[in-house]
């Protein structure tokens, strides 16, 4: 079986000068649709870019295609007047002031969502894996909901909002919250269960298709792919290949688990919500909850169990030098600890988006 990858960043657009979130009012997409065909998105918010991947079917293609679209999009924008930031939300820019894309999706979108929608001013990292098998991929999503806080801790890259040290490591999840159908999800037993829940929230008119289900992990509805979305898109490329090594390489070792027999204790919501909280307020310095010894942990130990725990998969995957990056984001910090110490240097938040300017494209030259 063939766990290929998939990946999507979402960038912010920014005006050099006044380092503020600006409409690009699509120019960057019309002009990287040329060369990047489908791979390059409008948002909702005009002050947003997103890329994707084609299917890669290993870290170093993945690798490869992400340094090509950060390069692409940060090439196109300076051409047009712009530059390009990576961080789960921009240091102090007011939603208020953005612009929604024009589109009857996104005019239906915050027609029902009013202000939830319009302040919903973030940028993710979503993961694709392949698994061309729904009712594996359910199981496997199950399993991995487990893990879903240890990824985002991981991820962590926005601590500021409009102007604000919100005391968070990433205060993105805290915006997105407003939605319905976003978080963790709960257990399905089987595929069928999973598609009952669809087919009634669309026959009730919840949701008109199940791409409005937002959860932190889910069952990708069209693509034969389970997709994680709990991430702040990180800072750096290093970051993104070593979150979505790590990520294609936890679905693996639980894939296996499963051809052995062998199945990964699944938790409750309840429980892995406790996580997700404490990895939205601390990072990586905080401590989680090993659920098996039921006592708290320091984030950063349980980081290393973590690779441990994927140690027999990564050399098969060819991933191992980007998982074993995740050592030196431990020792680092996340993009939110990076952005947090610029600002007390500087007490500037300007310098603070300079910073996340500066690091996007890192390694694209």
């Amino acid at each position: 079986m063939k766990f290929t990858l998939g990946i999507e960043e979402e960038y912010q657009v920014i005006d050099p000068d006044t380092r503020e979130l600006v409409s690009h009012d699509q120019k960057i997409v019309v002009e990287a649709a040329k060369h990047l065909n489908e791979q390059v998105k409008a948002e909702m918010h005009q002050a947003v870019v997103e890329v994707g991947t084609n299917i890669c079917n290993d870290i170093t293609e993945a690798r490869t295609e992400i340094t090509h679209l950060r390069k692409s999009i940060s090439d196109i924008s300076k051409e047009l007047g712009y530059r390009i930031g990576a961080a789960g939300t921009h240091p102090f820019s007011a939603w208020q002031k953005q612009l929604i894309t024009p589109n009857p999706r996104y005019d239906e979108i915050v027609n029902e969502l009013q202000d939830a929608a319009r302040s919903n001013l973030i940028f993710g990292l979503h993961v694709h894996v392949g698994i061309a098998d729904k009712q594996l991929a359910l199981h496997l999503t199950n399993a991995m909901r487990y893990f879903l806080p240890h990824l985002y801790a991981l991820s962590t890259n926005s601590p500021f909002w409009e102007g604000r040290n919100t005391g968070f490591k990433s205060y993105r999840s805290k915006v997105f919250d407003k939605f319905p159908r976003t978080g963790i999800p709960g257990v399905f037993d089987n595929l069928t269960d999973y598609e009952n829940y669809v087919n009634l929230l669309v026959k009730t008119k919840c949701i008109d298709n199940p791409k409005k289900i937002w959860w932190d992990i889910r069952v990708h509805p069209f693509f034969p792919t389970l997709e994680v979305r709990i991430c702040d898109v990180p800072m750096t490329i290093d970051e993104t290949i070593s979150i979505s090594a790590l990520i294609q390489a936890l679905v693996v070792k639980l894939y296996k688990l499963k051809t052995q027999n062998l199945n990964f204790i699944v938790y409750h919501r309840a429980l892995i919500n406790e996580n997700k909280w404490r990895a939205s307020r601390y990072g990586l310095d905080g401590k989680m909850i090993d659920f098996g010894k039921e006592c708290e942990v320091n984030t950063k130990d349980l980081m290393l169990e973590l690779l441990d725990f994927i140690d027999d998969v990564v050399d098969e995957l060819g991933s191992r030098k980007e998982v074993e990056y995740v050592k030196t984001m431990l020792k680092n910090g996340t993009g939110a600890d990076r952005q947090l110490a610029i600002y007390k240097e500087t007490k500037d938040l300007t310098k603070v988006v300079d910073y996340i300017m500066e690091q996007t494209v890192l390694g694209t030259t």
